[in-house]
């Protein structure tokens, strides 16, 4: 191992209670602050955020092993994100609502009752490691345009790079106690986060550890995405080309550290050869190194991920599937793998490797392959590939996913978009519009009129 890309605080309780203290302090003044300085501020933030595109990008492949292309990338495209919720902000958060009493029966029109979406006060972020700024941004801008305060934990790796995007914020004029980070490890500090009483609201990205926030919270609104098991149906009509570009794609990018990655293929068995024939050279053509040479294939964030993939891929060739590549692993990094034939008694058909290794489920039919996706107790993306629209939808409303992506490898984007899980992916639903709207609370003032009066023009 190499020296550390960064050294950041491990901040106590004490110091996360300074944190809220500063955001309790500081929130309603910004609610108070007219959207178009918010949004001002935010876009400010955004074109600080690009200038430093170069250096949170070398950060990134530093401290999470992502290739240089794809890091620059991650820095251009949250600051893309901020500005674009700023403009949002002004659109959502400015239509508020004047209901009249008259709709219901037996009343008439003598009950005026506006209703305004208002600040919930202190927003918990917590980011995962494999976009640790795009995944920040997606969660500070909403909070920040809805009038809310900030505290957040960034991943342990990842810490520098959330740091580093924090300050463009305060660079940009933000004023004190809006935006807080609380570096340290999650096992230490994460259940003094998730459960201090000073919390508004909980806004998660990452892995199972959501589902025990989730049970220990107190009563806040909750925005989670907690990973899946993305499974790619290809019918027996599908375009194969097409497929195995977005199946390699898909499930490599990144080495599969996406919770959007492909992690299961369900092919029909009558078209699995064929598709076999064309993955299997694309994924050797994969290239493998490290992140300063914006390689397909990078190391995995940890010996304890890079374990857990081979278990699986050991568990599967134990029950009997085939490896259509050698096994080779170099400390962390692995070379990608396919691994075909793959059963319902194997861990690799339902369990997430975050690898670059992807399995594959041959099925007698769609509907199958739906009914396997259907069968996991996650549920965040899945995608189908077909020709035929009508099969494609009816494929697409079978399948309880968040999102079903047609001809296409599952994707979270554009950041407009919404994007959610089901089961155990998730709780809520994010993309720029719900995530400020998940960050404000309906108030209702009842004007009460002595008699009825109807507007007229």
């Amino acid at each position: 191992a190499g020296p550390p890309a960064a050294e950041v605080q491990a901040c106590t309780r004490d110091e996360v209670d300074q944190c809220f203290d500063a955001a309790a302090s500081a929130w309603r003044d910004w609610a108070r602050t007219p959207l178009w300085r918010r949004a001002a501020v935010l876009k400010e933030a955004a074109r600080l955020l690009r200038a430093q595109e170069e250096r949170i990008g070398e950060l990134l492949s530093a401290e999470v092993a992502k290739g240089a292309k794809d890091a620059r990338s991650e820095v251009v495209r949250s600051a893309d994100l901020i500005e674009y919720c700023a403009e949002e902000g002004l659109r959502v958060l400015s239509s508020n609502q004047m209901i009249t009493s008259d709709a219901f029966p037996g009343t008439d029109r003598n009950k005026l009752c506006l209703a305004s979406k208002v600040p919930l006060g202190v927003v918990l972020a917590i980011p995962p490691f494999n976009y640790p700024v795009n995944l920040a941004v997606s969660k500070i801008a909403p909070a920040l345009i809805a009038g809310n305060a900030v505290v957040m934990k960034p991943p342990t790796q990842g810490s520098a790079s959330g740091l580093h995007m924090a300050m463009c914020f305060h660079q940009a004029g933000l004023p004190a106690g809006l935006l807080n980070v609380v570096t340290g490890r999650g096992s230490e500090i994460g259940d003094y986060l998730t459960q201090h009483p000073k919390v508004s609201c909980i806004s998660f990205t990452g892995g199972d550890t959501g589902l025990s926030i989730a049970k220990k919270a107190a009563m806040v609104p909750l925005q989670m995405e907690l990973g899946g098991k993305d499974a790619c149906v290809i019918c027996e009509d599908a375009d194969l080309d097409l497929a195995a570009k977005h199946i390699v794609k898909g499930g490599f990018s990144y080495s599969g550290q996406r919770c959007t990655a492909v992690k299961v293929v369900l092919v029909e068995r009558s078209v699995a050869d064929a598709l076999v024939a064309k993955l299997v050279p694309q994924v050797e053509a994969l290239k493998v190194g490290m992140p300063e040479d914006s390689p397909n294939i990078v190391p995995v964030v940890s010996k304890s991920s890079a374990d857990f993939i081979e278990g699986l891929v050991r568990d599967a060739e134990a029950k009997g599937a085939t490896l259509l590549q050698a096994w080779r692993r170099e400390d962390n990094l692995i070379w990608p793998m396919l691994v075909d034939n793959v059963t319902k008694d194997m861990r690799l058909a339902w369990e997430e490797p975050f690898g670059p290794v992807v399995p594959i489920v041959r099925v007698g039919s769609a509907e199958e392959g739906v009914a396997h996706c259907n069968a996991s107790r996650y549920a965040l993306q899945g995608c189908v590939f077909t020709k035929d629209i009508d099969k494609a939808m009816r494929l697409s409303d079978a399948m309880e996913t968040g999102t079903v992506q047609i001809n296409s490898a599952p994707a979270r984007g554009p950041d407009h978009f919404p994007f959610q899980g089901f089961r155990d992916s998730g709780i809520g639903s994010q993309g720029i519009s719900n995530s400020i709207l998940m960050m404000v609370k309906t108030k209702t003032t009842v004007m009460n009129l002595p008699s009825p009066s109807y507007t007229l023009g």
